[in-house]
């Protein structure tokens, strides 16, 4: 119960936010620490995007490329240190910068791609427009994607079940 000042309240409305600070300190701690190999507080530099999207951050390569440019050093050294991340990524996480697309905005990408209206696309449909066209996927992560994508049995992408794997529950952080 607060009192007459709404100093309980204030308390607990601090609390909360001290803890959701704490959880978020933590799991980017966490996160870096899986690709601290050497246990140096330090990563190497192609291995931040891959942290900064497992904390569902979704940031498109020049968004990647600028904070890369926030927390490296002057000189380069191939390395970022976590005392450099650790407060970069505190304020895009608190912020919730680069959000995952929801479900819906997915499926109509999806939708836009399939002209034919046939609720799924070929291998090679998807293939071109993913290696072809705006942000180009690598072969690995081609590769990777069709893994997951694809329809075992139709050897298509019913992307309507797709889009529920790729959507990211925004919360989950």
């Amino acid at each position: 119960m607060a009192n007459e000042s709404g100093t309980e309240d204030t308390n607990n409305n601090k609390d909360n936010a001290d803890s959701l600070l704490a959880d978020i300190q933590k799991k980017i701690t966490d996160a870096f620490d899986i690709f601290d190999h050497e246990s140096n507080k330090t990563v190497d530099v192609r291995e931040v995007g891959t942290i900064i999207r497992s904390l569902n951050c979704c940031p498109s390569e020049a968004e990647l490329h600028d904070m890369l440019a926030e927390i490296e050093e002057e000189e380069p050294t191939g390395y970022i240190r976590f005392e450099k991340f650790l407060p970069m990524m505190t304020k895009v996480l608190m912020e919730r910068r680069y959000k995952p697309s929801p479900e819906d905005q997915i499926l109509k990408a999806f939708q836009v791609l399939d002209t034919d209206m046939k609720g799924y696309l070929t291998v090679e449909e998807l293939t071109k427009y993913m290696t072809e066209e705006g942000e180009k996927f690598s072969k690995d992560e081609m590769e990777e994607m069709l893994g997951l994508a694809v329809d075992r049995i139709k050897g298509t992408i019913l992307y309507k079940e797709y889009t529920r794997v790729m959507a990211v529950d925004e919360y989950a952080l």
